[in-house]
């Protein structure tokens, strides 16, 4: 079937939907195709064909339908020929091997499936995981083996309707440069669906599971800092959900692992699933994905309520504040935590010595900056997303010792074993956190308050606005040339004094127009700063129709009494902050 214009639209999306049904598909796949084409269906097939799916911060993520633009068996088949293709002229004359698995999604398994019987049908060797597993430990796995690449088919917290494939590389990171655009230019070098070689060479897939599982868990282990603690307070009562995803496979031994003995799992999200049927978005950074796990917690008073996200490689949490009731703590107070512990116990431990570091994203909060300088670890900023912070770690490798490290979006990752975010571990060292902060007669809210008594209360917020399709990319990418012609002068009253932009990879000191260079890799993110102490930042996604705006302003807290006062002090700052950008 050749239909060149039924309706008036773009010539070239109607040419790539014809190039499709004309090439090597299945039939199904050829009627979705006739489907679209007809009268009536316009909106659906520019959305389906006006571009291909492109690597982002977090690899391809999209839909799931037919379509260039779509997540389906011929843009992964695609992606993975040209990833096949890059691993052998990378590596000539090298035996190569890739790991790959899977989160609950639907059609993960099979997306996985596609993907090893490319790659065997290239002759590389697969290791293929024999169930679901969290995204962190493929990450593990790839430097465990030997491989030389790997993937996961998730798309972590996204709606039901998403699916994604995310590449990895010899070290167990995210694809970064050049890596990440030679693969884009392999993908773009195939001319058609038909130069995928699906037939699978089954004598090139091994199956893994158990052995891997263990030796991940192991180094899990390891990172235990207060092992004597647990054991005085393994009666701490932890509520786990791991809403409907892969967390379910892992968290719960680590936690049992560790010697925790009064785990409670949220049961109606304990089933893998990926219709996500209890919630209506699977993240544990929306308060109603955490109705039920609060709803438990309330029931036995629990000391820490944990989620995880359907790979696991993020985690949201929530403990009893100073009103004695249950509250979400937001990703930048859980990753602030995090390094407030590590460092204590390092310290307490007799570990620092001075050649130790932590990371984290340029989007998260400065008072981890703060903790590290008061212990005289040395901290470093990266662009947003755990494979820059992998690509430092890779670079510092056998100079210097990483602690820890993580970002605003409730990822974290403790120790360098896994080149990722990794909710297992996380999960393992918070509720380790939450039984040294009891053991002392306190709350994890109370050593969190303690913390901002030492350093200053610091309070983050984000706006995320989506724009879909086509219309939706050029509107946010007018928006971020405006403010680049145009940056604000003031906001909330305190004139703005620095802006940075990481694409030209200026900062520009706005009292006096004197620029001066970053060395940062390109990335089309913009940062504001005032002169009482904001910081704005704003991100279109590299993955998804949206452009996100992050706020950052702080408070001294002179005694614990003042928490609330203080906290509505910067609540009403951000919300300034949100008028003066006529985002509020």
């Amino acid at each position: 079937m050749s239909i060149n214009k039924v309706f008036n639209m773009e010539q070239n999306i109607i040419d790539k939907a014809n190039k499709w049904l004309n090439s090597n598909i299945d039939q199904s796949a050829k009627e979705e195709i006739k489907n679209l084409l007809s009268a009536g269906n316009e909106t659906e097939l520019t959305e389906s064909f006006y571009k291909d799916l492109e690597f982002g911060t977090g690899g391809l993520r999209g839909i799931m339908g037919i379509g260039s633009n779509r997540m389906n068996k011929y843009t992964l088949g695609m992606a993975t020929q040209g990833l096949a293709n890059y691993l052998l002229k990378t590596y000539p004359n090298e035996e190569i091997k890739v790991a790959i698995a899977y989160d609950s999604r639907n059609n993960s398994y099979f997306f996985a499936e596609t993907v090893a019987a490319v790659f065997s049908a290239n002759g590389i060797y697969v290791y293929f995981f024999e169930a679901l597993r969290p995204t962190p430990e493929l990450s593990f796995a790839i430097r465990n083996l030997g491989c030389k690449s790997g993937v996961v088919l998730t798309a972590s917290h996204n709606p039901k309707e998403y699916n994604g494939y995310k590449a990895y590389w010899d070290d167990g990171a995210q694809l970064i440069a050049p890596h990440d655009t030679n693969v884009i230019d392999e993908v773009n070098a195939i001319a058609s669906i038909d130069d995928v070689k699906f037939d699978k060479d089954a004598s090139k897939i091994e199956v893994i599971g158990e052995k891997i599982d263990a030796l991940y868990l192991q180094a899990i282990q390891k990172l235990s800092l207060a092992p004597e603690v647990i054991s005085r307070q393994k009666d701490l009562k932890i509520v786990y959900s791991p809403i409907h995803g892969t967390g379910i496979t892992m968290v719960p031994k680590a936690l049992e692992m560790y010697g925790f003995e009064n785990v409670h799992i949220v049961e109606e999200q304990a089933t893998p699933d990926g219709n996500f049927p209890t919630v209506v978005y699977p993240n544990p950074e929306e308060a109603e994905a955490m109705t039920l796990a609060l709803k438990k917690a309330n029931e036995i008073d629990a000391d820490l309520i944990m989620a995880t996200d359907p790979d696991a490689d993020r985690v949201g949490i929530a403990v009893k504040n100073n009103h004695g009731e249950f509250q979400l703590l937001n990703g930048n107070q859980t990753g602030s935590l995090l390094i407030y512990y590590l460092l204590k116990k390092w310290k307490e431990n007799g570990k620092i010595t001075g050649n130790q570091y932590i990371v984290k994203t340029i989007v998260t909060t400065e008072i981890i900056d703060k903790i590290a300088n008061s212990y005289q670890v040395e901290s470093f900023d990266t662009l947003t997303g755990f494979k820059y912070i992998a690509a430092l770690i890779k670079k510092l490798e056998g100079k210097k010792e990483f602690i820890g490290g993580g970002e605003e979006s409730y990822g974290y990752m403790i120790s360098d074993f896994v080149r990722d975010k990794d909710a297992v571990a996380s999960c393992a060292i918070i509720a380790e956190m939450t039984a040294y902060a009891k053991d002392q007669g306190k709350s994890l809210f109370d050593f969190m308050t303690e913390m901002y008594l030492e350093f200053g209360m610091y309070k983050e917020s984000l706006v995320s606005i989506t724009k879909k399709g086509k219309s939706g990319a050029e509107e946010i990418k007018e928006m971020m040339a405006t403010y680049r012609a145009n940056p604000p002068q003031s906001i909330d009253g305190s004139s703005v004094i620095r802006m940075v932009d990481y694409d030209s990879s200026t900062e520009t000191n706005l009292s006096t127009g004197e620029k001066s260079k970053i060395n940062f890799p390109q990335s089309n993110v913009l940062q504001f700063f005032t002169a009482d102490g904001v910081k704005i930042s704003a991100r279109p996604s590299g993955t998804e129709p949206k452009i996100k705006f992050y706020f950052s302003v702080n408070q001294p807290l002179d005694n614990k009494e003042n928490f609330d006062a203080v906290m509505a002090n910067l609540d009403a700052k951000i919300e300034g902050v949100k008028v003066d950008l006529k985002l509020g």
